[in-house]
């Protein structure tokens, strides 16, 4: 299933302008991440496959560079994401 991306940017001030486009296109990327992942999955044709997931491999590149791109003009997010990280590590020593 693919997101429903919201263009109507009328609304959003121009200081969070760019944090917003950035964020509609790690959406983009995530969903063609999705999209190719389950066509390679349904797919016999080995061909097929391994482009699919050469391809989903590009777009998690996009991925990190939107993101990167983001959180460099985000700091509350950058924030934000290294608690989040670190919440799961935490999570993850308890075991």
């Amino acid at each position: 299933m693919l997101s429903n991306i919201p263009f109507k940017l009328e609304n959003v001030s121009k200081e969070d302008l760019d944090n917003e486009i950035l964020r509609v296109g790690v959406i983009a990327e995530l969903d063609a991440i999705n999209l190719y992942e389950q066509l390679a999955s349904i797919t016999k044709d080995s061909s097929l496959k391994k482009v699919f997931l050469d391809i989903a491999k590009e777009e998690k590149t996009h991925v990190g560079e939107f993101l990167t791109l983001l959180l460099m003009k985000d700091k509350e997010g950058e924030k934000e994401f290294k608690n989040g990280k670190e919440e799961v590590k935490e999570l993850l020593e308890k075991k």
